[in-house]
């Protein structure tokens, strides 16, 4: 069979995410972006097919092709106009930084704003080459966009973008982000409330590291232009306010965070919306234990105290022969259950112990009941004759080792194989038990209670025992 690998992470960090050890030891860190796109949006002047339909006040626009819009237009310029002014004033009184996701041809149409911009410290990222969507552009047109991009922006800024969110994106257009290689950090992703490191998409494509800040569209003023959004500054600091508090209280006892904003000129950018951004700000202010910082910022913060670590071992993304190699004796002389577990569907989820204990049980449990007690009849008796010859695996040398199996006295020795013999002779397998972390009182305590079990209870108590014992020893191999 052909083993099949799910590229999608559905595990991040799991249930103990790192502490980001934020700056002051604050319990939130709040990250404002303000989204630069008027004078790169689709337009008929700028080469495009059909005029804008996103994120405006028209409700349900629609692309007019071959045509200009100019109400479509206005509303875009008059983000440019008027609201980034009034953002600029915003943030530069209140002394937050900023980061702003500029579109590289808007930007090249706006220099007394990136001028103003450069002035305030704010830091300028790449939202692109212009403000289209890239689902349906081949690989090779959008990597010139991204190209152009790069380029561009470094002429209009002076240099080139540290960070890049593309927003409308294509399937390929995080791979090209880390192939272009140049990118300190990059947002185009939604999944997690503190960066992390991507190697690379699963495929074996050899991609350098890449820092990636997740970036959000829930606490996003684009809300305000769309059909389950807001519909007032009020609805919009009240959602600001109950995920700051959220985020500040999990800081608070234990789980710092980070918390996007998204802005956009054209959208906040008005009088009755601006209002409920100076609250906001107003708000997070009034606390301490908050660090206020631009993306590069939280990039640089986070390569200093979370470098990219290379995990030791990757099951997800082993050939055959070295996964069988590497679990194989993870079910006790049943290297069959690895294999059938490597021609799962294995994905990132299963590069930790828990995930890969999964697929193994799954293959064990899947298996007919000859098949499994095969399983139960590999493992050796609890301090038998294979311990005494010392030829036991070296997981159950050292398993039972643990809980002083190997130095019995002759008293105990004797109960061991009085034990062993009258529950072989009863079921067929010999006891099983996960003795990690269980002295020889409890190890013998619990073999007398189950000797007395009917066959299906004792087989079906062994088995998960087996399991067990799979779940701590891949415990001593892969990360919890």
């Amino acid at each position: 069979m052909q083993a099949t690998r799910y590229p999608r992470d559905m595990r991040g960090y799991g249930a103990n995410p790192p502490d980001p050890k934020w700056p002051g030891g604050a319990h939130v860190c709040v990250q404002f972006v303000v989204n630069y796109e008027e004078g790169g949006e689709n337009n008929v002047l700028h080469g495009d097919a059909a005029s804008e339909a996103f994120l405006s006040e028209i409700v349900g626009a629609a692309p007019w092709p071959g045509k200009r819009h100019w109400n479509m237009e206005s509303i875009y310029e008059y983000g440019a106009r008027a609201g980034f002014w009034r953002l600029h004033r915003m943030f530069t009184e209140a002394e937050v930084p900023v980061t702003v996701y500029g579109v590289a041809s808007a930007l090249a149409r706006s220099p007394d704003q990136v001028a103003a911009m450069k002035n305030a410290g704010w830091e300028i990222a790449s939202h692109g080459l212009r403000w289209i969507d890239y689902r349906d552009h081949s690989i090779d047109d959008e990597r010139r966009d991204l190209a152009e991009a790069v380029r561009l922006h470094e002429e209009v800024v002076g240099e080139r973008p540290a960070g890049l969110y593309v927003g409308r994106t294509s399937v390929n257009s995080v791979k090209l982000a880390c192939e272009e290689g140049g990118f300190t950090w990059i947002s185009d992703t939604y999944d997690d409330d503190l960066p992390y490191w991507l190697d690379h998409d699963g495929q074996g494509n050899a991609i350098a590291p890449q820092l990636v800040i997740p970036y959000t569209l829930d606490a996003n003023d684009m809300r305000f232009a769309t059909a389950q959004g807001f519909n007032s500054g009020d609805q919009f600091f009240a959602y600001l306010k109950d995920a700051f508090d959220t985020l500040y209280e999990e800081g608070k006892n234990g789980r710092p965070a980070m918390m996007n904003v998204g802005l956009h000129c054209r959208l906040v950018g008005r009088p009755g919306r601006a209002a409920a951004l100076r609250r906001f700000i107003d708000y997070v202010k009034s606390h301490d234990k908050v660090w206020l910082a631009r993306r590069i910022d939280i990039a640089r913060h986070w390569m200093e105290h979370h470098p990219y670590q290379a995990p030791k071992l990757r099951p997800s993304r082993m050939e055959g022969a070295e996964f069988v190699e590497r679990f194989g004796s993870i079910f006790e002389h049943s290297p069959w259950i690895a294999e059938g577990a490597w021609e799962m569907e294995l994905g990132p989820a299963h590069d930790s112990a828990g995930g890969l204990h999964n697929a193994l049980c799954r293959a064990f449990r899947s298996a007919s009941e000859e098949e499994r007690l095969g399983v139960l009849t590999a493992h050796p008796d609890l301090a038998g004759k294979l311990a005494q010859a010392k030829r036991l695996t070296a997981e159950s040398s050292k398993e039972q080792a643990s809980a002083g199996l190997d130095a019995l006295t002759d008293a105990e020795r004797t109960r061991f194989t009085e034990l062993n013999t009258a529950y072989v002779e009863k079921f067929g397998f010999p006891f099983i038990i996960a003795v990690k972390g269980l002295n020889k009182d409890q190890i013998l305590a619990a073999f007398e209670q189950r000797i007395d079990n009917d066959r299906q209870t004792e087989f079906d108590t062994a088995c998960r025992q087996v399991e067990r014992i799979a779940l701590l020893r891949l415990r001593d191999l892969l990360p919890s």
